[in-house]
């Protein structure tokens, strides 16, 4: 990791390029020190830009900042920290920089917020999310306390390309022992912690006596179990408390590349290892966004237990009101489509990406918000907001809720919901395009994707823009009536995604595969 650091401070980008310019993705900007995407200039360009934004939308409250435990996010944290403590900002910081989730940072600033406050709080977390050890990453929260919209972003970016392209030696910093002497400290885990009975049953979960085991896998959350399992008096054994930012600990993952991804069973091993020694065991990502579920059946797939979560909260949430809507990802499975409506609540389908369910959270009017790739939230108790951004300690404690309240391991709750609705079969498959290919979905309309039957059956609806918030989805969802298929361009690779589900078995899945990647071939063979 010495060659990453170095390069850090010692590689200049060139903001003319587009690969070591500024670009905020769906999860803020990410890149690598040694490919002069993620460096030093970055860090001071960005921070200055959120200086900005804030002072120009009358944000004048605390920053909370915090950082996860790759290589790269200590030196960025103190960049960050030096920056906005030269320019006035009030920055608030978990004992001299110690690791701090994403889900902490939104909760502080929705506390911070809640009644109102003259001087809104906001924060910056440095995290690459489930990256490999040697990335970077940046990203803002407004005081919404979730991801920043494209709005926000947009207008960071273009403020520190700028900043970039006239060079980042005039920007304002501070001696490192100068600006932590002035950031304030913040107990973002006792916070948290203490506060997690107003979302989780935790009486129920302490007294049903589970074995319960947590791997942090090397992130944020080593101290937030810690604190969790002390506090409750939970059977709860962190099994692996190590920090070790090359995480050498970590089993490969499906590509042989190190991912500290919850959701991946390859990458879970350690954890899979150990399933038949606990009632339940957790993962999460260094960032503790992402949830990952393991018990005797093995590592739960991200949209079964999405689904199980839905259907137990709809059941057990007697202070949430019947109006209020469930969330999903349009590509996220159906099957939570037949438990939402089976419990009589409404569906709130988006387009890929959390922020989506931001408002929804922050307002109240969505329960709970969920994507594919094991993200979610949901009010509190009695119907508040509780976290706008990712919180996979949360969902990894709901998980013990409910085996504690209904007796029913996940695994063995979402079979029986699959014996009401329905047995799905999903999978996606990433096939090469070009970039003009890429930019072609954006020119993709339902009159020119006029198609009839998919896979032997009608086709119900096809979409552009997602039905709950008509925001364009970036691509296209067929549907019909057991099954669907969605096709998206990457924003990082030079391919597109289709996801499929099938509830009529794996054949007629790779039959929906086979004919959207043929109908695919043809409406993107103009854009070569």
């Amino acid at each position: 990791m010495q060659r990453v650091l170095q390069a850090f401070h010692d590689v200049h980008p060139d903001p003319a390029q587009p690969s070591q310019a500024v670009s905020f993705g769906t999860s803020g900007h990410r890149g690598r020190s040694l490919d002069g995407s993620f460096n030093h200039a970055h860090i001071l360009a960005i921070t200055l830009a959120v200086v900005d934004y804030r002072r120009e939308a009358g944000i004048a409250g605390p920053l909370f900042l915090g950082r996860d435990s790759h290589a790269l996010s200590r030196p960025a944290w103190e960049c960050a920290l030096r920056v906005l403590v030269a320019n006035g900002v009030a920055v608030h910081i978990e004992r001299d920089g110690a690791l701090t989730a994403t889900p902490l940072i939104s909760r502080a600033i929705l506390h911070h917020n809640a009644d109102g406050a003259a001087a809104p709080a906001d924060g910056l977390i440095i995290t690459p999310s489930h990256n490999p050890p040697e990335d970077g990453g940046i990203k803002y929260n407004p005081p919404h306390g979730g991801p920043a919209e494209g709005e926000i972003t947009g207008e960071i970016e273009r403020r520190a390309n700028r900043y970039l392209a006239e060079g980042v030696t005039a920007i304002a910093t501070l001696p490192m022992e100068d600006a932590l002497a002035r950031a304030h400290r913040h107990d973002f885990v006792g916070e948290y912690v203490t506060a997690l009975g107003e979302v989780v049953d935790m009486a129920a979960i302490a007294a049903a006596g589970l074995r319960l085991a947590a791997d942090p896998m090397g992130g944020t959350a080593l101290p937030v179990w810690q604190a969790i399992a002390e506090r409750y008096g939970l059977g709860l054994k962190v099994v692996n408390p190590a920090i070790d930012e090359s995480f050498a600990f970590m089993p490969p993952d499906h590509d042989g590349k190190i991912r500290m991804d919850c959701s991946s069973s390859a990458a879970m091993a350690n954890l899979l290892a150990m399933k038949e020694d606990f009632d339940l065991a957790f993962g999460n990502d260094p960032d503790a966004d992402r949830h990952g579920i393991v018990d005797a059946s093995g590592l739960m797939n991200p949209n079964h237990y999405l689904a199980v979560a839905i259907d137990y909260l709809a059941t057990h949430r007697p202070g949430w009101a019947g109006s209020l809507k469930v969330g999903k990802t349009l590509v996220s499975s159906s099957i939570i489509d037949r438990v939402v409506a089976a419990r009589g609540r409404e569906l709130y389908e988006v387009p890929v990406g959390f922020k989506w369910f931001v408002a929804g959270l922050h307002q109240g009017w969505l329960a709970f918000g969920g994507e594919e790739s094991a993200g979610a939230s949901v009010l509190t108790l009695d119907g508040r907001p509780w976290s706008t951004d990712k919180d996979g300690i949360l969902l990894c404690l709901l998980a013990a809720e409910i085996l504690a309240v209904t007796g029913k391991r996940p695994g063995d709750y979402y079979r029986e919901l699959t014996e009401r609705h329905g047995e799905p079969h999903y999978r996606r498959v990433d096939t090469p395009c070009s970039r003009e290919q890429q930019q072609a979905f954006k020119g993709l309309t339902p009159e020119r994707l006029a198609i009839e039957r998919l896979a032997g059956d009608a086709v119900a609806r096809v979409m552009v823009t997602a039905p709950g918030n008509q925001a364009p989805i970036g691509g296209v969802k067929v549907e019909t009536a057991s099954g669907w298929f969605a096709a998206r361009p990457s924003g990082t690779e030079p391919l597109y995604k289709v996801y499929a589900e099938s509830f009529r078995g794996p054949e007629h899945l790779q039959a929906l595969i086979e004919e959207a990647q043929a109908l695919l071939a043809e409406w993107l063979s103009g854009n070569d």
